[in-house]
């Protein structure tokens, strides 16, 4: 079941307060006149995969959201009943002339782990699943390739889909900056904090690049 211990009462306040964006909407609204580039990720819970993603330099802007499934603006409620389609995903919009899509890609196999099926840790269900969602051609195959390179790390099959891009719905408002926001919540304080302070140390350890 999902991390509904977390929210209470706070997260009802705001299931009518957003609106869901469309990927188009969404990539309309992070163009700029400096190079951007997007790539769609899901690793589990959004709430991790969006705070160890704005570590890196050359992310611009990350948005946690829903994509992968059938129902159109799909709310937190239904994603996380596992029947929507929908995984629960971050949007990076990056400059690619300071960060690569394979950097993107190789921090993608470290913060999280891709042979367990539809989980994370104690969040199960297919809206956990790992999941690449390429935008072109280009991302496909840098995708495939680094999956190849990723399973020479892991003694288990990685079960990591790689599938179109189709649409993105922006989750509700109080998701956004979820960490940030909230450090001393439960499930920051359990498990984003320790993912969190251990990709800081191997960043400094190994400072991310191309």
């Amino acid at each position: 079941m999902k991390r509904l211990f977390a929210m209470g009462a706070f997260a009802a306040l705001f299931f009518t307060a957003t609106s869901p964006v469309s990927g188009a909407q969404n990539q309309t609204m992070t163009q700029t006149n400096e190079p951007v580039a997007v790539a769609t990720l899901g690793g589990g819970c959004f709430w991790c995969t969006e705070a160890i993603y704005k570590m890196l330099p050359g992310v611009k802007s990350i948005v946690s959201g829903y994509a992968g499934g059938k129902v159109e603006n799909p709310t937190y409620q239904q994603v996380c009943t596992g029947a929507s389609g929908h995984a629960e995903v971050i949007q990076i919009s990056y400059d690619p002339s300071r960060i690569s899509y394979e950097t993107i890609l190789k921090t993608f196999w470290e913060v999280h782990d891709p042979t367990t099926l539809n989980q994370q840790g104690a969040d199960i269900g297919t809206q956990y699943r790992s999941v690449i969602m390429f935008h072109d051609a280009a991302q496909k195959a840098i995708a495939e390739k680094s999956k190849i390179e990723a399973q020479k790390q892991f003694t288990r099959p990685i079960v990591t889909e790689i599938v179109p891009f189709d649409k993105f719905y922006a989750a509700e408002g109080y998701h956004q900056d979820y960490y940030k926001n909230n450090p001393m919540q439960g499930y920051c304080r359990a498990v984003i904090r320790p993912k969190v302070e251990k990709f800081e140390k191997k960043m400094k350890e190994k400072p991310a690049g191309h």
